[in-house]
């Protein structure tokens, strides 16, 4: 009993106190850069909108960036929250429903107020195959600082934490990506945005096991 005492003492000895904002500051190391690549992608790959002047004025431009930022941010929040032993992803489902029905009533709202023959454009403009592959692409470097930022967390869900993570960087994906996206409709944003960051939220459940096992 002595002897195992011993070495209890002796191991907590060396315990040193870890910072109290570490864990924040590792995921803004990891998160801020990787999605300053991922900007950097964009800008040398495809560039931004030639009429970003004009459309900085659409209501349309800012809806869709708020649509992928909101989901970001929000499961940027919850990946946080999970990155510890009893976290939890603290209602971050039901936030992102709330997103999407509010999504769902703008693309429904203009679908209804839009003549039958713009459907087509609205609903498939001309880049809905190449436009999940682009976002998933530009989510890749995200989803590699969150996922660095968590090898020195302990969560303890870990297909859970992944799926998360990976929709917090599809979501900033799609947020960078929408800078270069013509497409002004809402269903399009939808339907193609939302499927681009599901693909790495699939992959995040699909690697989460494996890539943050601790």
């Amino acid at each position: 009993m002595t002897k195992t005492d011993d070495i209890i003492e002796r191991l907590a000895s060396d315990l040193k106190a870890v910072p109290r904002q570490a864990l924040r500051r590792r995921f803004a190391l990891g998160i801020v850069p990787a999605l300053s690549v991922s900007l950097l992608l964009m800008l040398i790959g495809l560039g931004l909108r030639i009429d970003m002047t004009d459309v900085l004025m659409l209501p349309v431009f800012w809806i869709k960036s708020a649509y992928n930022a909101l989901i970001a941010v929000a499961g940027i929040v919850a990946v946080y929250r999970l990155s510890r032993p009893d976290g939890s992803e603290g209602g971050f489902f039901g936030l992102l429903a709330l997103i999407f029905a509010a999504m769902a009533a703008v693309a429904a709202t203009q679908l209804m107020t839009a003549p039958v023959e713009t459907y087509p454009v609205l609903i498939l403009g001309s880049s809905a195959l190449h436009c999940p592959l682009l976002i998933f692409g530009f989510a890749l470097p995200v989803y590699a600082g969150i996922v660095w930022a968590l090898r020195r967390a302990a969560p303890s869900d870990l297909q859970l934490t992944g799926f998360v993570a990976g929709i917090a960087a599809g979501a900033a994906g799609a947020w960078v990506y929408s800078w270069f996206c013509t497409e002004n409709g809402m269903p399009f944003v939808l339907i193609w945005y939302t499927l681009g960051i599901l693909i790495t939220g699939v992959l995040g459940a699909l690697t989460g096991p494996r890539l943050l096992r601790w």
